[in-house]
């Protein structure tokens, strides 16, 4: 199994450290970069052989990717998306799809977490299908993923759901074992093709209209992470990163 980074996007609203920074890029922490904490946390868990999907700013990533490789002791895979700043994450996930042969943990690029997360994902895997990591204890808005799920059984994925109907939100990890890689490759290129804005949870959810058995696992309650959308969110990610 590989570990896997989705970094290719722009981060419009993280202005002006994403003028010349893909969001992967912007400190939370001394030096420490939201990428240095997904590459920590991959590696913590024996996960040495990362592939990163770059795009905007890509040769900020190409620079430091010596750095990155010493530091966190790994070996980094970069897989270049052309289209990052036009098109959304699905077709950043199905480019790197012919790298998950032997599966994969993946993680999204703007999220700062503690490696509890990826643990929980280890530690409840089946061997088969995806497991997503979901937190079932925050409050909701609009902004989420969110989730439905049925004993554990993901039924719906998507932003545009009423938050008192979710049973959580997805947080950007996801353990893919070898025996789903094709279908989600086939979902996911389905996905974009009918629309390149979707996001690879879309492919996620066409997998599900399409029979698959995706679960769910429940981070343990009180953990401190935040996806990095805006300054407000930065600011969080400031806050609880050091205490990692």
């Amino acid at each position: 199994m590989i570990g896997m980074v989705l970094a290719a996007g722009a981060g419009r609203r993280l202005r002006p450290y994403t003028d010349t920074l893909p969001k992967a890029l912007i400190p939370v922490d001394g030096d420490t970069t939201i990428l240095d904490i997904a590459l920590s946390n991959l590696a913590s868990v024996g996960l040495d052989h990362v592939v990163v999907v770059v795009g905007y700013a890509a040769d900020e990533v190409r620079a430091r990717r010596g750095e990155l490789e010493r530091r966190h002791g790994v070996t980094l895979d970069l897989v270049d998306n052309p289209r990052a700043e036009e098109w959304n994450n699905a077709y950043s996930m199905w480019l790197a799809s012919d790298r998950m042969a032997e599966g994969a943990l993946m993680l999204n690029g703007d999220t700062v977490h503690p490696v509890s997360v990826e643990k929980t994902l280890l530690a409840e895997r089946s061997g088969s299908g995806l497991l997503l990591a979901v937190d079932a204890d925050k409050r909701l808005a609009d902004e989420e993923m969110k989730v439905r799920v049925d004993d554990g059984v993901l039924t719906r994925i998507t932003k545009q759901m009423d938050p008192q109907s979710a049973y959580g939100e997805y947080i950007g990890a996801t353990l893919i074992e070898p025996d789903a890689v094709a279908a989600l490759a086939d979902a996911l290129q389905a996905t974009w093709e009918r629309d390149p804005d979707l996001y690879y949870e879309d492919g996620y959810q066409e997998m599900v209209d399409r029979g698959a058995r995706i679960r769910t696992a429940a981070i343990p309650v009180g953990t401190e992470w935040v996806e990095v959308d805006d300054h407000r969110d930065l600011a969080r990610a400031q806050e609880i990163a050091c205490r990692y």
